[in-house]
């Protein structure tokens, strides 16, 4: 297996821990501990009380329960607990796939939706949502691009970068689709329920026996630092996960699943502030590109925390992001990290006065070269 260099990893590791300004992140604010406890109630008593033994291979009961319950069929032998999502993903893929397959791939992705595949061998297949049409899912484009020849449908609605979703009859046809053709449907749903003005999706898994869906506590909720995700999925396809498992981190930290199962039970209380940050800050988002449309050019998101907007005039995107680093200590992901190089994932997510300080520095970099350069950036 020769897996890529990530892109977006390499990006963020330079200077995720040193900006200013971060309108990068695909996420909401993170929550200290000290909210958590207040929020959700965990009393001392609880964590004095944690052992720190190994943990079932798919995670402790009452975790497992408690995800089930609340996104999926209520069967906790559905769920696995992972070390984050992309372990979850990891699991999944390396255990499904083989040199070969067909594997078709919703594009542009996060690098883990189709590097691992790519990486086992597979042959990807890219169902690209365009720009030009608004990023909007071309669901005629996926019929036409899955056959009997495909193994694994992969998707991430709401998406990531751009932040477009598909309503409840276009998932209804995907779901379709992979159910005709019998391949496994890998449906990525960290932005559930990040979601704006419209309802969020009911969890594919409830939809189609080989559908496998992905959360976390990362995006939504706040908790990117507590390293815990999940997948629902087949009872076979757990049993070869765990098989691969056994190889890598074998189970999560007890510690880590007493505040998770907390944070799931919960969810609500640390989704519901969030949600309405971000509604927020998309207005004002909305807003600043409105003031900027000689250099900026957007879909606005319908779910998720990212917009993928485009840059006109910036000759080299990637470089306008390190300026921005370097002369302003903002950090954006140049849309080269996902294969589109005019393009910037610019995140929104955090709190309101980051938000505006990194759309201040944008503007001032962009007011600069325009100034040096008047008849173009």
């Amino acid at each position: 297996m020769q897996l890529p260099r990530a892109a977006l990893e390499d990006w963020l590791r330079d200077y995720y821990f040193t900006a200013s300004n971060d309108i990068s992140c695909s996420g909401v604010s993170s929550y200290s501990f000290g909210e958590l406890r207040e929020t959700l109630g965990i009393d001392i008593t609880e964590l004095d009380s944690v052992v720190f033994r190994d943990s079932p291979s798919c995670g402790a009961p009452e975790l497992r329960t408690a995800i089930a319950q609340r996104w999926g069929n209520g069967d906790p032998s559905r769920v696995m607990a992972t070390n984050g999502s992309s372990e979850a993903l990891f699991l999944v893929m390396t255990a499904l796939l083989h040199p070969g397959d067909e594997v078709v791939v919703v594009d542009p992705a996060y690098h883990s939706l189709v590097s691992i595949a790519a990486g086992i061998g597979c042959r990807i297949v890219p169902w690209q949502l365009r720009f030009e049409r608004g990023f909007k899912p071309d669901i005629d484009q996926l019929r036409s691009l899955v056959s009997s020849a495909t193994r694994m449908l992969v998707v991430n609605f709401p998406h990531n970068p751009t932040g477009v979703t598909v309503n409840r009859d276009q998932q209804r046809t995907i779901v379709d689709i992979a159910e005709t053709h019998d391949c496994y449907l890998v449906w990525d749903a960290a932005f559930a329920e990040l979601t704006y003005g419209i309802p969020p999706l009911p969890d594919a898994s409830r939809l189609y026996e080989k559908a496998i869906t992905f959360g976390t506590l990362s995006k939504a909720y706040g908790l990117p630092g507590i390293r815990v995700g999940w997948c629902m999925a087949p009872l076979d396809v757990l049993e070869r996960c765990v098989t691969h498992r056994d190889y890598t981190t074998l189970a999560l930290s007890p510690l880590a699943e007493l505040v998770a199962t907390h944070a799931v039970k919960q969810s609500e209380l640390l989704l519901q502030p969030m949600l309405e940050q971000a509604r927020g800050n998309l207005a004002v988002l909305d807003e600043w590109v409105g003031q900027h449309e000689d250099h900026i050019e957007w879909v606005r998101p319908a779910g998720g925390v990212t917009a993928f907007p485009r840059l006109r005039n910036v000759s080299n995107v990637e470089d306008f992001c390190h300026r921005l680093m370097s002369e302003h200590g903002t950090l954006l992901v140049p849309g080269t990290c996902f294969a589109h190089p005019s393009h910037v994932r610019l995140g929104f997510g955090g709190s309101r006065d980051e938000l505006q300080g990194g759309l201040s520095a944008v503007s001032s970099l962009l007011g600069s070269m325009k100034a040096a350069d008047p008849l173009g950036l």
